[in-house]
């Protein structure tokens, strides 16, 4: 087994690797569970190609399976600036308080303190301030309701990535969400919860499997282009996340009993490796974090991980890469490739054991 014995990381471009066109998903599976699923043993190094419906196979009783609970929000919106009539693109990356928005502006040249956008159902905004990332901070005028999102809602449009080549459809505000999501924050899915289905988590559940939630609110930071050959000189975003006692105490007990730790998705990793006290304990918190996993990394929290198809150099590939090797993780990416796996948010699964 992989524990990050190498003394110092490698460098970036070590993670390079092209991606065929036809290799990256463009819409859904038609059914969520019978997607491509890749099995890598970190005991032997050895790849096995299954379904994804075929995963609760390598559960037992007593294992713990953390999913982050965390809901897509309709981030994107057009408005006009009040005084020339021109368009702007509103992308939302975070509510900081029940009027004030943190976002993405575009053309952001046109965009300047003190501009006033106007949106549909009479809803204006007011620029108040630049973020040091480029983006403004918007406060909103909006009367009748304690907070923005029932006109998100309404207005927004899904937040595809931009690797999807093709406008959001209505039916992405459900495909591109994981059937358990319940907090909206995320301005991105957490795709690796995306293959379950609740026919499969009820039959986990029948096998004695314990489910625990996080919350962990994806941002744009986690996409952030990596842009230093050193790993180390790389800044995160910070992003909101939050365990709540329950599922504190349902790991740290498993944890005694040496019951094994399943983690869905990357933000699931990162949210449970923030959280440790000591050893192997947990505990219950909410805050930020600008948590960064790269190789070499002793991970405490976690035994086995769910996962997708990630961009090469990209912050999720390297955590991955730390998790199972990063020779064995660039071995199965070209093995997938060779067998026509589908990568990124609509694509296929991994599950590193």
């Amino acid at each position: 087994m992989y524990f990050g014995s190498v003394e110092k990381p490698p460098r970036l471009a070590e993670f390079k690797m092209e991606i065929p066109d036809s290799c990256i998903a463009q819409n859904p599976p038609k059914n969520r569970d019978e997607c491509k699923l890749m099995v890598l043993d970190r005991k032997d190094e050895s790849i096995h190609h299954l379904k994804f419906k075929e995963i609760s196979d390598f559960f037992k009783k007593g294992d713990v399976l953390v999913k982050n609970h965390t809901k897509v929000f309709s981030a994107r919106l057009f408005a006009k600036k009040d005084k020339s009539d021109a368009e702007v693109e509103v992308f939302l990356l975070r509510e900081l308080q029940p009027t004030l928005w943190e976002a993405m502006v575009k053309p952001a040249r046109k965009v300047r303190i003190g501009n006033k956008l106007v949106f549909k159902d009479n809803i204006v905004c007011d620029v108040i301030d630049n973020t040091i990332s480029g983006g403004r901070v918007l406060r909103f005028d909006f009367k009748g309701e304690e907070s923005l999102f029932p006109f998100i809602d309404k207005n927004g449009i899904c937040p595809l990535p931009p690797y999807i080549k093709r406008e959001s459809k209505k039916a992405d505000v459900d495909n591109y969400q994981t059937v358990y999501a319940e907090v909206q924050g995320s301005v991105a899915a957490p795709t690796a919860g995306m293959h379950f289905t609740d026919d499969l988590l009820k039959k986990l559940t029948k096998k004695g499997v314990i489910n625990a939630p996080i919350l962990l609110h994806i941002g744009l930071g986690t996409f952030k282009p990596i842009l230093v050959e050193d790993l180390t000189r790389h800044n995160m975003d910070s992003e909101y996340f939050s365990v709540p006692p329950e599922t504190a105490t349902i790991i740290n007990k498993a944890k005694e009993k040496r019951k094994r730790i399943v983690a869905v998705g990357t933000s699931t990793v990162r949210t449970l490796e923030t959280v440790i006290v000591s050893g192997f304990q947990i505990t219950s918190k909410e805050g930020w974090t600008d948590k960064f996993i790269y190789p070499p990394y002793d991970f405490k929290m976690v035994d086995r991980l769910i996962t997708n198809f990630h961009q090469p150099q990209s912050t999720l590939q390297l955590l991955v890469s730390a998790f199972a090797n990063k020779d064995f993780v660039m071995r199965a990416y070209e093995e997938a490739i060779k067998k026509k796996y589908k990568f990124y948010s609509y694509g296929d699964a991994m599950f590193i054991i």
